[in-house]
């Protein structure tokens, strides 16, 4: 039998990266007996080790806890632990809008930060009840009022309720779950309209095939239910219905209101776009709920193998990984310097940086990864119009029209002292600033910037120039026409296709030169000059010249005619020259894998 509806409670937690948030939903779960102490493990919902490691949530997960609050009676809680990083702000938003309510976590010696402000005004947006909770309280650098006065300057919010507590002490648990009942409205829904339930999020299980999570909005979900996927437009037939405490418990049905999950014999994640709508193929809904978008790739770059004969198990790591994440495309690709290799495209620049990680740690797989790009937009003279992700694929110039690059609104927070450096990074990336506001001592900066400026290494020189006390939170503002050119590198006169890349043609010189003082140092002397050259088109903007080994070929002279001397230099400057123009240039991997990894630190 399911809950009556004023005894469910749906609500997430959203907070900034490391604010606690996953210590937070440990608790609750081990107050509310979600867990025995033995099962208990920090960060019960992060499964994946790099979640644990790096303190980030990748996937959202979900768990439901029931809850015997000091009225006697018992709720039903629903708990979304969302992640909090920018690149999964689509699965954050689904997240949300299958919730009433937030609570939003802000460390008490932090305050508030950027990602902190984005999910929460994406919570008001779904009209959400959001309770402020100040965690950390126990830390000596807590300040509570000060925290409180933030919350309340830059959000809007009350902060006069907002519950304290210590994730990791313990302290404050009973108090937010008091809050959760009290002020997080129940959910609304009719039981006995036609089905339709939101998709939330999806994961593969090797046992049981593609596991859905679903919000029912109205209607009931049973098992062996006929339903279909509006979106999709694709039938199932439902062989499991249940919920996660948070170990996974089979139930009769989902009614309106509540969060579980479903399995319908899906192999393919791909199959389940997040934020589609499920209705009963007889009977059902004839209009879709609000909010569906397609997830679009947003950086793209190539992986290959360090050894080629790995091309096999790569190919296999990346469809495995597929599998789990439907946000991950891939397609092969092929250069003439790294061999056979995948283009793939991601979220962003965390999403690379995690499945490139999860390849090398999981598969055990070497790779190469060239330099990230984003994707152009090229409006042709005969009024084509294509989208490039690919440097190497871009078409003649003459036949380009117009050339568009993504834009962001980057919202940047740091502490005052390290406004004057930041400011000259965002406006060394071509950035527009719109807006500068004071919370305190810190300062909240507004900036619009390309898209291909920030991909490279934007945030690691924040990091550096704020020392770790800036937070960068962006979203994307569409696309704006640039004048962008593709630099070429070539060694010894010969392409290097891995190394080419799509720059605004003011960074183009700067950008070249960098590139090849770095080549200059990491390719090897060989018995002949080799110019290194960056150009666009026919014209050469940057050179360094590697200068040959010397052999000594008089060595074998001992006194004698100098004429002797002059013959053997001749013979061997005549060889020079031959072997310059047959000779080839080998570029040894971790020449290659230098000069990407440093694509820019200019």
């Amino acid at each position: 039998m399911s809950t009556p509806l004023s005894h469910i409670r749906n609500f997430s937690i959203i907070a900034h990266i490391d604010h606690g948030k996953s210590t937070l939903a440990d608790r609750l779960i081990q107050v509310t007996g979600g867990l025995t102490e033995r099962e208990m493990s920090e960060q019960v919902l992060d499964n994946m080790d790099i979640e644990k490691e790096r303190g980030i949530t990748i996937k959202a997960q979900t768990v439901r806890l029931n809850y015997t609050a000091k009225n006697g009676e018992t709720y039903e809680l629903n708990l979304m632990d969302t992640p909090g990083h920018v690149d999964f702000a689509y699965e954050v938003s689904r997240s949300l809008a299958a919730c009433e309510g937030a609570l939003l976590v802000v460390d008490a010696a932090q305050g508030v930060e950027a990602q902190t402000l984005a999910n929460v005004y994406q919570s008001i947006e779904h009209n959400h009840e959001i309770v402020p909770v100040l965690n950390k309280i126990d830390l000596p650098a807590a300040d509570v009022d000060k925290v409180k006065m933030e919350i309340e300057d830059i959000i809007g919010l009350p902060a006069d309720e907002a519950v304290l507590t210590s994730a990791k002490s313990g302290i404050g648990i009973e108090e937010v779950l008091e809050a959760v009942v009290a002020r997080i409205p129940p959910p609304q829904g009719d039981r006995d309209a036609p089905l339709k339930a939101m998709l939330v999020d999806s994961w593969y299980d090797p046992y049981l095939g593609v596991v859905i999570l679903v919000r029912v909005i109205s209607g009931t979900l049973k098992k062996g239910q006929r339903v279909k996927f509006m979106a999709q437009g694709t039938e199932h037939l439902i062989d499991r219905v249940g919920c996660m405490r948070p170990k996974i418990e089979q139930l009769e049905q989902l009614a309106a209101g509540e969060i579980g999950f479903i399995t319908a014999q899906i192999k393919e994640v791909s199959q389940t776009a997040v934020g589609d709508t499920i209705t009963t193929v007889k009977n059902g809904a004839t209009e879709a709920l609000p909010g569906f978008k397609e997830v679009q790739s947003v950086v793209f770059c190539g992986l290959f193998p360090v050894d080629a004969a790995d091309f096999e198990k790569l190919r296999e790591s990346i469809s495995k990984l597929r599998l789990n994440d439907a946000s991950f495309t891939f397609e092969m690709e092929s250069s003439a310097a790294l061999g056979q290799g995948f283009r793939c495209g991601f979220l962003g620049l965390l999403h690379l940086e995690i499945i490139q990680e999860r390849l090398t740690r999981e598969y055990d797989l070497d790779l190469i990864t060239t330099a990230p790009s984003v994707v152009y937009k090229v409006v042709m003279t005969n009024g084509d119009e294509q989208f490039l992700h690919n440097p190497a694929d871009m078409p003649d110039v003459v036949k380009i029209k117009d050339m568009e690059e993504p834009w962001i609104q980057a919202v940047i927070y740091c502490p005052d002292e390290y406004l004057g450096g930041i400011l000259k990074l965002c406006q060394d990336r071509r950035g527009i600033q719109k807006n500068l506001t004071y919370v305190g001592d810190r300062a909240q900066v507004t900036y619009e910037l390309p898209l291909n400026e920030v991909v490279f290494d934007f945030y690691d020189r924040l990091k550096s120039i704020s020392r770790g006390y800036a937070s960068f939170d962006y979203e994307q503002i569409g696309l704006r026409p640039g004048d962008l050119v593709k630099m070429n590198i070539m060694v010894n006169a010969e392409p290097v296709d891995a190394l080419s890349m799509i720059v605004h043609r003011q960074a183009a010189e700067s950008r070249g030169r960098h590139m090849c003082e770095r080549l200059k140092d990491l390719i090897p002397r060989h018995l002949f000059k080799i110019p290194i050259q960056a150009a666009i088109g026919g014209k050469v903007i940057a050179r360094e010249t590697i200068s040959a080994m010397r052999k000594d070929v008089t060595a074998k002279c001992y006194g004698g005619d100098i004429s002797r001397k002059k013959k053997l230099l001749e013979k061997q400057k005549k060889g020079k020259a031959k072997m310059r123009e047959y000779g080839s240039v080998s570029i040894p991997q971790e020449a290659f894998i230098a000069a990407l990894r440093m694509g820019d630190e200019g």
